[in-house]
């Protein structure tokens, strides 16, 4: 019996699918970023990281973050990733690329990760910046 509830994961999908705007090139990367940081607290990572993950997927689901996106749309997604990239940045220090490639399947993903980083770093300002790692509390 299928309930057609649908996951955030398939939400993120659905909202980002048809986006074909100017940052396109990283925002589509916002439902894979979600997914690993779900999937890494079903790993062994060092305890000391489990908080900040689950405020990066907590990021996604708040309705009044830095960016939201039911005011800017799929560019209130910026925000999201910018802060999905730090966070998992903060686990590949402790534990190596090598953990993230295992848990998300993506032999590349260290380059989605730091891409994300970058592009969405040449977006915000240096105050939204410290807003966002502000509001989860890092």
């Amino acid at each position: 019996m299928e309930s057609g509830f649908k996951d955030f994961y398939d939400t993120l999908v659905e909202n980002l699918d048809t986006y074909t705007g100017e940052y396109e090139s990283f925002i589509d990367y916002g439902p894979v970023l979600f997914k690993l940081l779900c999937d890494l607290l079903n790993a062994e990572i060092d305890y000391s990281l489990r908080l900040p993950v689950c405020a990066a997927i907590a990021y996604y689901v708040a309705p009044e973050d830095i960016i939201p996106e039911n005011i800017y749309g799929p560019y209130g997604y910026i925000d999201d990733i910018y802060l999905s990239s730090y966070v998992l940045k903060m686990v590949a220090e402790k534990h190596g690329y090598e953990l993230i490639e295992e848990v998300s399947g993506k032999k590349n993903i260290r380059q989605i990760i730091l891409d994300c980083e970058e592009k969405s770093l040449e977006v915000l300002s240096e105050d939204e910046i410290r807003e966002i790692i502000t509001h989860i509390g890092l």
